[in-house]
């Protein structure tokens, strides 16, 4: 595979190049080759103006020029043609590069045309089409469509012109292709070679060596992706040894038996023996914990940390916010006030002399469990012998952030991270290849599930009627506004709106309400909190998301107003924050009376179904994998050709195939594996190594 930069490419340059690095992010030639057709349209087929049913899809007609003129746009001038197939009249239009089409285009031209149809005032027209005159021969097969951009069809790189450049490519003898996989697997899995594969995806003779060239490529695709998880995954349990936990004390025993609250899950128990085996191999264990909200992981966590603290060591919590760290603070108090274990909790605001005490006691080491923020990474939080962190709700941290725990101990503590986000099995493999992962997949016996059900602003009365007759009960309710950055003053506008309404539905002294928004102090938002949690106020009305993970128990109402502008992810979220009480719970989705089909199934997936991993599983079918993490997780996501909606299967072959490979050659060191070793040294090559912390 080439790595020449492509402005060394014929008629390419430096200010097209760097171009096509801004628009497309392709910097070599290999990039260009991998930037694949989206879809592909059969030029065989000429279609009619007549039978046409939709726009924004391409097409191909033949037919006969019946004018061309000239238009002013701006300070510019085109170049207009009315055109017909004798079943209806096209508009062809041209911005520029004219001078060519004014010479051949003459009135009665026969001519066949092929391009995107769109609709301007009304009217069907064709930008740039590609004309093809009757001396010319029109393509007979699959031909690619690819996406482009106003800037670059400005420097006649449109779809048309993109596949022309990677025609010459293709052309150029001194373009080379390298196989990356071993003829082993070629053969296993009837894989074209590498320039067969790169060229019928692009140009391909037939339907049947398109599948085969996009088979090919999307195993190589996600064979290297696995690799490169399970490759740094062992190098890793090779290299990256921590402490051994050797029981000292009966502190989880005596737990289990005389202070549990109640009985663990089955799910809960295979968790807390899978943490166990890892504690007890001598090599850093890097465990993900996902399980749905109210599935018990923070139990799950304090059971493991017991195992430390039993071991003879300290064991931390870190969480993302300063309430949802004191929660847990509190809840592990509570359950452990019977036992010898000091338990403390580490924040940013606590006043300076306590912190100072409180970080002394730390690093001496007679705290046992310390719980807490960022606090817990700053440079002097030392410990005096740190063997276990867990992590909450890892996706709020920064790799580099999490890595500082590596400095606290003379070897690098185990790792525990949890996450209430449920992933598609199909992502976790992708995006969490490199860490073992468990799954918390049931609820605790006698938790109700929570009804939800969608409204319109029409109901709204009904609504407030619903929530009045919920606190006459003695319950809390919660009501949640959007918050989209880019229109934050109208989401501020809307909760101010939505709170003033409120206040006067639920007048002082009978109702008290708090409200939360991102205007307040964090000392101000964290005191409203607290009202609602302490069952102070009735109502908490907010613009943010309510902490993942605060327990108010007694809340048994979760109002999402303009629903439909929430991803399905945090709908869910925001309904784990009630049914955690002994009541029935509900979540009343509230939208506007129109919505697009995917809010629709938005809303009705909501309804149907309360478990996380199905919602998910839409989730990545609605929005993608990279919106779905809310970031492109350090290139995981960059797939060229593979789609993990859709190739599923090719995955788990590739995976499955790259545990042989590493099972029978651990460190790539046998002959007919060389072409690996070198493809993947090369694609790890000035790549941070992050896959070890956690």
């Amino acid at each position: 595979m080439s790595q020449r930069n492509i402005q060394f490419i014929r008629g390419v340059g430096p200010t097209k190049a760097l171009l096509i690095n801004e628009q497309l992010n392709c910097l070599t030639v290999n990039d260009l080759l991998l930037y694949v057709p989206f879809r592909y349209v059969d030029r065989s087929v000429i279609n009619k103006l007549s039978e046409v049913s939709d726009v924004n899809l391409y097409y191909q007609f033949s037919g006969k020029i019946l004018s061309v003129s000239e238009f002013v746009f701006g300070r510019k001038k085109g170049l207009q043609a009315m055109f017909s197939d004798g079943t209806g009249t096209l508009k062809l239009v041209w911005y520029q590069k004219t001078d060519w089409i004014v010479q051949k285009i003459k009135i009665g031209t026969p001519v066949v045309i092929f391009g995107k149809l769109s609709f301007q005032k009304k009217e069907m027209q064709m930008a740039h089409p590609e004309v093809i005159f009757s001396a010319e021969k029109v393509p007979d097969s699959l031909v690619g469509v690819y996406s482009s951009t106003e800037q670059l069809g400005k420097a006649g790189l449109n779809s048309s012109g993109i596949s022309k450049l990677i025609k010459s490519i293709l052309e150029d003898p001194s373009v080379q292709y390298s196989e990356t996989l071993p003829r082993s697997i070629r053969e296993k899995y009837r894989l074209l070679n590498y320039r067969e594969a790169i060229y019928n995806i692009h140009f391909p003779e037939n339907e049947k060596m398109l599948a085969q060239a996009q088979r090919t490529l999307k195993f190589e695709e996600l064979f290297y992706l696995q690799l490169e998880l399970l490759l740094t995954k062992q190098i890793n349990l090779q290299k990256i040894k921590s402490f051994v936990f050797e029981k000292k004390k009966d502190l989880l025993t005596d737990f289990y038996t005389n202070y549990l609250p109640f009985e663990l899950t089955n799910a809960q128990k295979r968790v807390v023996k899978e943490i166990n085996r890892d504690l007890h191999t001598g090599n850093q264990m890097n465990r993900l914990v996902q399980g749905d909200v109210g599935s018990g992981k923070t139990l799950v966590a304090l059971l493991s940390m017991l195992l430390a603290v039993d071991s003879g060591f300290q064991t931390a919590l870190m969480a993302p916010t300063e309430i949802l760290a004191q929660q847990h603070f509190l809840a592990f108090r509570e359950l452990l006030k019977e036992l010898p274990v000091r338990v403390e909790l580490l924040i940013g605001s606590l006043k300076n002399k306590e912190k100072l005490e409180l970080i002394e006691s730390v690093n001496s080491g007679v705290v046992d469990i310390v719980i807490g923020t960022h606090a817990l990474i700053e440079e002097r939080v030392k410990f005096d012998n740190l063997g276990m962190v867990v992590i909450d709700e890892q996706h709020r941290f920064g790799v580099a952030q999490r890595s500082r725990f590596w400095k606290k101990n003379i070897l690098p503590p185990h790792i525990l991270v949890m996450t209430a986000t449920p992933i598609p099995r199909t992502l976790a493999m992708t995006v969490y290849g490199d860490l073992d992962v468990s799954v918390i997949d049931e609820l605790p016996p006698g938790r109700k599930p929570i009804t939800t059900k969608h409204f319109f602003e029409k109901d709204r009365l009904k609504i407030l009627g619903f929530l009045k007759s919920e606190i006459m009960k003695g319950r809390q309710v919660y009501i949640v506004y959007p918050l989209i950055e880019e229109s934050e003053s109208l989401d501020f506008s809307n909760l101010m709106e939505g709170f003033e309404y409120l206040c006067h539905y639920f007048p002082k002294p009978d109702y008290q309400i708090s409200m939360v928004h991102g205007k307040l102090k964090p000392e101000v938002k964290d005191f409203e909190m607290n009202r609602f949690i302490k069952g102070e106020t009735q109502i908490m009305v907010a613009t943010t998301v309510i902490e993942v993970g605060v327990n108010v128990p007694n809340a048994s109402v979760m109002v999402i107003e303009s629903a439909e502008r929430f991803g399905l992810s945090q709908l869910h979220q925001l309904r784990g924050r009630v049914g955690r009480g002994a009541e029935q719970s509900y979540c009343l989705l509230v939208t506007k009376d129109r919505l697009s089909q995917e809010s629709k199934k938005r809303m009705t997936t909501m309804v149907s179904t309360g478990d996380g991993f199905k919602i998910a599983e839409v989730d990545l079918e609605l929005r993608g994998p990279g919106d779905l993490m809310g970031t492109q997780q350090s290139g995981l996501m960059n797939f060229k050709v593979a789609n993990l909606m859709t190739d599923i299967a090719i995955l788990e072959v590739a995976r499955n195939e790259v545990k042989l490979l590493l099972e029978e050659d651990p460190m790539l060191h046998n002959p007919e594996n060389q072409l690996v070793k070198q493809e993947i040294n090369r694609r790890l090559k000035n790549k941070p190594n992050w896959s070890q912390i956690s």
